[in-house]
């Protein structure tokens, strides 16, 4: 055999394993997300935020007013080949409570088809609503008193 065959044969090889190796999906994790036996340890009406610091973790993030909850995020991405990166997993668990810091609502959204799906919750009251942006606009049509415009003139 000559050598010329066998540099060939060896570049060859080299493009197939380049090839195979560029095709294959790579999958990266981001974020954190607390397991269902440590969000079973947060008691709903006892627990408060420093406690749930303790027994979960500091939270991905946190809401914006003293009254927002903590928010945990994790995501799972696919990178397959020259491709731009898929997201093909969110996990989002909110951890809500009310003015005494005390947790009142502990939720688990997924992310199914683009749309995000509730996938458990554990609510002290009912009074969680599904208000849109475009709900609340509409809702506040005729709520206004012409005064607050004009002034007390």
């Amino acid at each position: 055999m000559n050598i010329t065959g066998r540099k060939t044969r060896a570049v060859l090889a080299g493009c197939v394993l380049l090839m195979s190796v560029g095709c294959t999906a790579l999958y990266r994790n981001h974020g954190y997300a607390p397991t269902d036996d440590q969000l079973a340890e947060v008691l709903v009406g006892v627990d408060t935020r420093d406690t749930v610091s303790d027994v979960v973790g500091p939270p991905t993030a946190a809401g914006v007013t003293n009254g927002g909850g903590y928010f945990y995020v994790q995501s799972r991405f696919r990178y397959f080949g020259p491709l731009e990166p898929k997201e093909i997993e969110r996990e989002v668990v909110a951890i809500r409570f009310d003015e005494a810091g005390v947790v009142s609502n502990v939720e688990r959204f997924g992310l199914e088809n683009g749309n995000v799906v509730a996938l458990s919750r554990r609510v002290t009251q009912d009074n969680v609503r599904d208000t849109t942006f475009i709900r609340q606009l509409f809702g506040s049509i005729g709520n206004f008193n012409a005064g607050d415009f004009l002034g007390d003139g």
